[in-house]
């Protein structure tokens, strides 16, 4: 009888139905909207941060920022001086550490050993700058007007230098030195191979390096080719290209061949730390700034405090505006169903009176209008979901591109965040080059996020039924008998 009752008022009643559904839908399919596009933002970012740090690291240890000491850590260049007119390019290499800061390689094993760490690895960052080009000679060249030697006053022919000079260009690029014994941790791990191999885990002093892909298609470079560092030729086994964003780093090398062009031995300028449980991230920070003095601990989350541009901003306008745009339209929703709801139970006073006069107590009456709320309920669920679903497909198939601007973060050094950064910084505690990144922006849709769209249907019924409920529980059969007179 409840359900035969049911069938026959909804259908009677579609217009009023489809308009309570319809306000739901709108809420729930914004609901849906927000939140997938929300998720897609946090997709992003960690797609930002995972090119920085490196798939699996939860933190960096770096070396506290200090002020500049001397003028000495500046990169300087000598040339010889030629007096024939053979002339001939010159070039000379400088490979410095970025930001001039180092930890002793020991500080790997002490972070290592801290509770709450996983794993921990070292990695080096350098820079280096080649300066090249030649020296060209002046031509004496005298003045017409001057007599034959010695008709002059001083007997020196008269006239000047002209032409000559120097023409030199300035070439740099990243270089990260890599522990080839643990490769499962570091910033090498957010590229993949393509083409050639990786490091064998026996290449700890080999004359090898990884090309980024970029980086190697400007300079001509495959697998089997040849680079010359400081003197050193190198064989290039594979080309990396990167998940997402930009490369950590142009060349890949083993950290015992960096350190040796860098004049840096057993240092490094970066560790990176995988936790053992991400939710004792914060205690592990604590943790290794407690017992390992003289370093500066950062996150993930602190790297995203760093991030700007117009993923930044998308992202704060789907949690913040988005969010409660959302809120307002489903409250909003609600309190019009359950309008709606109230209001055709008082115009339904006689049918309603007549039932309770047939026998039909209180309690019947209202279970039959909260199941007629419910049913328009889970049908503005049904629209809502659909049309949020849509809107999900929409933003996916467009995939709007947006761009994260990176800030190196301070210390000056290391690798494309914390301790890191893509270009060459001017001393310790200094900020490094921010990098500019870009990002396609999806919505995935989860399961709970379709289940929280079905909760909200039937919360949406439920309170419409509610308010219908409580104004059918009030009628009498008094009230039906005087509509009829």
């Amino acid at each position: 009888m409840f359900f035969t009752y049911l069938r026959r008022e909804l259908r009677r009643r579609r217009k009023a139905a489809l308009v309570v559904a319809s306000g739901l839908a709108l809420g729930i399919a914004l609901v849906i909207l927000v939140t997938s596009v929300s998720s897609g933002m946090s997709k992003a970012q960690d797609k930002v941060l995972q090119s920085l740090y490196g798939l699996g690291t939860d933190m960096t240890v770096t070396k506290a920022a200090e002020p500049a000491s001397s003028a000495s850590e500046r990169p300087r260049f000598r040339f010889d001086a030629r007096d024939d007119d053979s002339g001939g390019e010159q070039s000379s290499d400088r490979v410095m550490v970025q930001g001039f800061q180092t930890l002793p390689a020991s500080t790997v094993t002490e972070v290592g050993g801290q509770d709450g760490v996983a794993d921990a690895v070292g990695g080096l960052s350098l820079q280096v700058l080649k300066v090249s080009g030649e020296f060209t000679r002046g031509q004496f060249q005298q003045d017409p007007n001057d007599g034959p030697p010695g008709q002059s006053g001083t007997g020196q022919p008269q006239g000047e230098v002209r032409g000559g000079g120097a023409d030199f260009d300035v070439n740099t690029y990243s270089v990260y030195g890599a522990d080839v014994t643990r490769t499962g941790l570091g910033p090498l791990t957010s590229s993949k191979i393509t083409s050639g191999r990786t490091f064998k885990a026996t290449e700890t002093d080999a004359k090898v390096v990884i090309a980024d892909t970029s980086y190697a298609k400007e300079k001509k470079l495959k697998a089997g080719s040849t680079v010359t560092v400081k003197g050193t030729k190198f064989t290039v086994i594979g080309i990396a290209t990167p998940d997402s964003g930009d490369a950590a780093a142009n060349l890949y090398m083993p950290l015992k061949r960096a350190q040796t062009l860098a004049d840096a031995k057993d240092k490094v300028t970066t560790v990176y730390v995988q936790a053992t449980d991400s939710q004792h991230i914060d205690a592990v920070k604590s943790a290794i700034q407690k017992n390992v003095s003289g370093t500066t601990v950062t996150t993930s989350a602190d790297l995203a405090d760093t991030v700007s541009g117009s993923l930044s901003t998308a992202s704060s306008l789907a949690t913040r505006v988005g969010t409660w745009l959302s809120v307002a339209v489903l409250v909003t929703a609600f309190l019009v169903a359950g309008l709606l709801t109230s209001s055709a139970v008082s115009r339904r006073v006689r049918e309603f009176g007549t039932l309770k006069a047939l026998g039909w107590k209180s309690g019947r009456v209202t279970r039959q209008v909260v199941g007629e709320a419910v049913v328009n309920g889970l049908l503005g669920g049904v629209l809502g979901i659909a049309v949020g679903l849509a809107g999900a497909y929409a933003v996916t198939a467009v995939s709007p591109t947006l761009q994260a601007e990176l800030g190196g973060g301070p210390g000056g050094g290391g690798l494309g965040g914390p301790g890191g950064g893509g270009g060459f910084v001017g001393g310790p505690g200094r900020e490094s080059a921010s990098r500019t990144l870009e990002v396609a922006l999806t919505a995935p849709v989860s399961l709970t996020t379709v289940g929280l769209a079905v909760g909200l249907a039937v919360a949406g019924g439920l309170i419409a039924g509610a308010f219908g409920g409580w104004r059918a529980s009030r009628l009498r059969p008094a009230d039906a008998l005087r509509r009829v007179a």
